[in-house]
């Protein structure tokens, strides 16, 4: 196996991706990029000061994911940002059906599958680190407007917090955790139809605070003081009129104060 220590971020070539592979970067760490955009990614690899390697893979196709994997697979990888993924806000009955089943292979069939894989290899060493980027969305019961989004999100933090428990039981010294963000500043918003009511942070606040707490073990990381309270307000309220709130907020998205 290679000796040198890599970084691998998916989703790397905008956004909170790509502030992690320079705060990686500048760390030491050389570099795995894998995004779909080829030029984005050769932008920011000549911007950051240490090896990159780039693998360009269209991650809602299994077969890609198994390509990105026999490509690095003999790297030592030390840190895996599980981040690629994206939204849509439409009513279920209307949304494209095409984009939603993209939405669940990349957010939840890669994701699983990457990280299944780099977990194997650094249990191998018992070292290692992965954050899957979720969502403050996974933290919460349902979200109507963006159904599929926040399914997809809850299915990240449930399988985080579960393995993470697992690998507690076995006294491994693999660290798994996800990152659950509100609103971020990046082109998510535009892929995604959507305006957020929350003010977002920077995409570069955001890694920062997730590299701080990983380095702590913290398996649930939620930037920010306001979404922290609002994650502590939700469990005293009841389900039911929980997702109706969450649901009237989204629905304001979408056709505004009427």
């Amino acid at each position: 196996m290679n000796s040198k220590t890599y970084a691998l971020i998916t989703g790397a070539s905008s956004g909170i991706g790509a502030e992690f592979a320079r705060r990686l970067a500048a760390r030491g760490y050389a570099l795995i990029l894998v995004a779909r955009r080829e030029k984005r990614l050769r932008q920011l690899a000549a911007h950051v000061k240490t090896e990159c390697e780039i693998i360009t893979a269209d991650l809602t196709r299994t077969e890609e994911c198994y390509r990105v994997w026999e490509q690095i697979k003999d790297k030592r990888i030390e840190v895996f940002i599980n981040n690629a993924g994206f939204g849509d806000c439409s009513e279920f009955l209307n949304s494209d059906e095409k984009k939603e089943l993209d939405m669940i292979r990349l957010n939840v069939e890669a994701m699983h599958l990457l990280m299944k894989l780099v977990l194997r290899q650094m249990q191998q060493r018992d070292y290692g680190y992965i954050l899957n980027v979720a969502s403050s969305a996974g933290l919460l019961p349902a979200g109507p407007y963006m159904a599929t989004y926040y399914a997809t999100k809850a299915y990240v933090t449930s399988l985080t917090r579960a393995v993470a428990e697992e690998l507690r039981e076995m006294g491994s010294k693999v660290y798994v955790g996800c990152l659950c963000p509100g609103p971020v500043d990046t082109e998510f918003n535009r892929v995604a139809n959507v305006e957020f009511a929350l003010k977002g942070i920077r995409p570069g606040e955001c890694a920062s605070y997730a590299l701080k707490q990983m380095a702590k073990r913290q398996v649930v990381i939620v930037p920010t003081a306001t979404l922290k309270a609002l994650t502590v307000f939700e469990r005293f309220v009841p389900r039911k009129l929980l997702v109706h709130l969450i649901g009237k907020q989204q629905r304001t998205k979408l056709y505004g104060n009427k």
